[in-house]
């Protein structure tokens, strides 16, 4: 059977060539990232002319996410340094063409809070600056320049802007994992408790923000359901009103109407991304948009007249495309895609399915299988999303669609602890990693290979964050059943891992403990689940790669690894990236990383390689 041609690693790893489009709140402009000299650019332009020029100079060092302040004249943008994640937040003048950076303080971490129409000149974030365990609230003006101190934000996160820019809502976090929905009126005003959720519920729950009258908060949350709903929470009684809930799915998300401030989209992901309206008139706007569009389909901002849609249309056997909805005559325009070159090869398909895990529990995934090869005995891949509180996605994904390529069944599993289907579901994975959501990825396996897809003796395991922690465990609980095993940015010692957190992230390190263990109770537990517990049990190849720089999994974790390897004598491959994080944002260590893997796996599995 003729093999497709190989798709190149550039253009499957390399920078896309369109990337996270915004619209501007009046709609007549739109900027999106695209390559520049070497590096990731901040691009603009009018839709009326679509001459989009390069907006900004990064000195080499990429956008992490940029946002439209609501005056419509100025670009945000933040960017770190090597990956540590310590932002600083730069404003772009799109008159003057003046750069400023708003938080000019070295090793320091910076979230934007809050965006209003109603005070279009300012925003609010959130900075450690007075300490690097505290966060504070700041109040910074786009014009001058000036940044002044609120508050603290001490025992409360997941703060909430009022339409004028007000912070009136948060989240107080309680001691036994839940949080309390906080409200007042005014910032000079007292706090009053809304609703208490407790550990179950609160795992899966979120804030979204406030209705555009001030009155209500949108909230997603299990509470008193089996799966999260979209919940409108009056922020002077706490009254509650269940506005939208499936049986089987959470709700991901909510937009609002631009102009009456109103919920009028619900987000449900299911198989895949679906979309709900909560009017006529938003119904028959998503009915054209739909007729125009092959996948499914996300809006991705409105102007503020609601009269011009920017809409990214996901499909799983082709590249991204980004249109453009016009609701006055109905038109829906494609602008681009995220990767033109795309277009030219032959793509795989992202199968949604599902099994019986062994104790009962039914497990959702996708198989992925190489275009033009029979269905029978394949080398496989199976791919470990991270988190693990996250989950995998249709659509197009570059890494199935590589391996794809390669000629490997890809295998992507949402193992118990996934988000997406339901508090029971979420919660089945506390204290379970290295156990019952190992379980679920062994299982996946003797499925695949029962089922006649996978040669039992050509499996391999994948993974990043979480995804590298259970392909090391995979390596070392069960490596009679992988041929071989790749590990990126992956934990080794669960009790170190959990330790090592820094304190501003005081939340995320109580939710490790809370749900995978303390190393002060559970060490024991911690342990017997760590792959570095089990080194000496491994006995197939691993390719390992970190961030030197990496926040969340420090580099600690590789040295305990690879010395325990070598002690050890254990066949193994180790990438250390200088100027990476977590993961790989620079598309050269994308590209080199992507490399090392695909020869490994040609190594150990048969698959094919793009010649370097």
């Amino acid at each position: 059977m003729t093999q497709p041609p190989l798709i190149p690693r550039r253009v499957l790893f390399g920078e896309p060539a369109y990337a996270m489009p915004t619209l501007s709140p009046s709609g007549t402009h739109l900027a999106f990232l695209a390559p520049y000299e070497g590096g990731p650019y901040v691009w603009l332009g009018s839709l009326a002319d679509r001459d989009f020029r390069p907006l900004t100079d990064l000195n080499g060092h990429p956008v992490q996410d940029y946002v439209w302040a609501r005056d419509g004249r100025h670009l945000l943008y933040q960017s770190d340094r090597d990956g540590d994640e310590r932002h600083h937040l730069i404003s772009v003048d799109l008159v003057t063409g003046r750069t400023r950076d708003l938080t000019p303080h070295n090793g320091v971490r910076v979230q934007v809070i809050g965006l209003q129409r109603q005070v279009p000149h300012q925003v609010l974030v959130l900075m450690n600056l007075r300490s690097p365990e505290q966060n504070d609230l700041y109040r910074v003006d786009l014009r001058s320049g000036d940044c002044c101190l609120i508050e603290s934000a001490a025992g409360l996160a997941g703060w909430l802007t009022d339409p004028q820019l007000r912070v009136c809502a948060a989240q107080r976090r309680n001691s036994d994992g839940g949080f309390t929905v906080m409200a007042r009126d005014d910032e000079e005003s007292d706090w009053r408790e809304l609703l208490t959720l407790g550990y179950e519920d609160a795992a899966d729950s979120q804030l979204l923000g406030f209705t555009g009258d001030g009155k209500d908060l949108l909230l997603l949350s299990p509470q008193d359901a089996r799966t999260a709903r979209l919940l409108r929470l009056s922020a002077v009684t706490g009254a509650v009103e269940v506005l939208y809930e499936d049986p089987g799915y959470d709700v991901v998300g909510a937009s609002l109407h631009p102009v009456t401030g109103q919920v009028d989209i619900a987000v449900v992901e299911r198989e895949r991304i679906d979309l709900v309206a909560f009017s006529t008139e938003t119904a028959y706007d998503l009915t054209r948009i739909r007729a125009a569009s092959r996948g499914a389909v996300m809006p991705l901002g409105r102007d503020l007249a609601n009269r011009r849609w920017l809409l990214q249309d996901n499909v799983d056997d082709g590249p991204t495309a980004f249109r453009l909805y016009e609701r006055e005559t109905g038109k829906v325009e494609e602008l681009f895609t995220h990767q033109p070159e795309l277009a030219g090869y032959p793509l795989a398909r992202m199968e949604p399915v599902s099994y019986v895990a062994r104790d009962g529990l039914t497990i959702h995934g996708y198989l992925t299988f190489p275009p033009g090869a029979a269905r029978r005995g394949l080398p496989t891949v199976v791919n470990v999303h991270g988190g693990p509180w996250n989950r995998s996605r249709w659509g197009f994904r570059a890494e199935s669609q590589w391996l794809a390529n390669r000629g490997y069944l890809v295998v992507e599993v949402n193992y118990r602890g996934s988000t997406g289907y339901g508090r029971d579901f979420m919660v089945a994975g506390d204290r379970e990693w290295g156990g019952r959501m190992q379980d679920d990825l062994v299982d996946a396996v003797r499925w695949v290979v029962d089922s006649g897809y996978a040669d039992p003796d050509r499996v391999a395991i994948t993974g990043i964050s979480y995804g590298g922690y259970a392909a090391l465990v995979g390596a070392a609980f069960t490596p009679e059943l992988f041929r071989c095993a790749v590990a990126v940015a992956a934990p080794v010692n669960l009790r170190t891992f959990i330790e090592s957190v820094p304190g501003y992230w005081k939340a995320v390190g109580n939710q490790l403990r809370r749900r995978v263990g303390d190393p002060e109770t559970d060490a024991e537990l911690l342990w017997s689940r760590s792959p570095l517990s089990r080194v000496a049990d491994i006995r197939i190849p691993l390719l390992l790669a970190y961030g030197r720089n990496d926040p969340r999994v420090p580099i600690s974790e590789a040295d305990q690894l690879v010395e325990a390897l070598r002690v050890h004598g254990v066949a193994h491959e180790y990438l250390l990236f200088p100027d990476e994080g977590h993961g790989f944002h620079k598309p050269h260590n994308a590209l080199a990383f992507r490399s090392a893997a695909e020869s490994f796996l040609a190594r150990h599995l048969g698959g094919r390689r793009e010649p370097d």
